[in-house]
């Protein structure tokens, strides 16, 4: 896993002052890492019926079209407002930075369907916090929310549904 941390590079006062960036496009970009990631990821489920994997905008849309790809199922997009094209719900958080508001289609998900949301990072929590509210309204199940790596001093896995949070990576 070293190895996998190492290749992120971090980056000083980004978005704003104070606030050290973990830029993912290092890993993304090198192909026998990004291999490993989603491997090491995907291993967890394989066995499970899992009917969706759910990719948070825009990083998220990455690893979780890799881990629907690598598990056989099909890729629901949540987006910022304005971006996806048939009725949808709606859902405002705050996050470390500012707030934000998030949306999904209404049809995403047929009731019981057993979902993974997928990220790249979690932080404080606020943003997959939002989703999970999202997907719970729609009447489908959080099997878990997967991350690429974790924040652990923020403590965004207490925002979240207890046991339900993997990160590869813990920083």
């Amino acid at each position: 896993m070293e190895e996998l941390k190492n290749i992120i590079r971090d980056i000083p006062d980004f978005p704003k002052k104070g606030i050290v960036f973990k830029d993912i496009t290092t890993l993304l970009s090198d192909a026998r890492s990004f291999h490993r990631m989603v491997d090491l990821i995907a291993h967890r489920y394989l066995g499970q019926r899992i009917d969706q994997v759910v990719g948070v905008e825009a990083r998220g849309f990455v690893l979780g079209s890799a881990l629907a790809y690598k598990l056989g199922t099909g890729v629901t997009l949540v987006r910022k407002p304005g971006k996806l094209p048939y009725k949808t719900r709606r859902k405002s958080y705050d996050l470390e930075y500012g707030t934000d508001t998030l949306e999904i289609h209404e049809d995403a998900f047929r009731p019981g369907d057993r979902v993974i949301v997928a990220d790249d990072l979690l932080a404080t929590g606020g943003t997959m916090a939002a989703v999970v509210d999202l997907i719970n309204d729609l009447g489908a199940e959080v099997v878990e929310c997967a991350f690429m790596a974790e924040l652990e001093f923020l403590e965004g896995r207490k925002r979240l549904p207890e046991g339900k949070v993997f990160s590869l990576l813990k920083f």
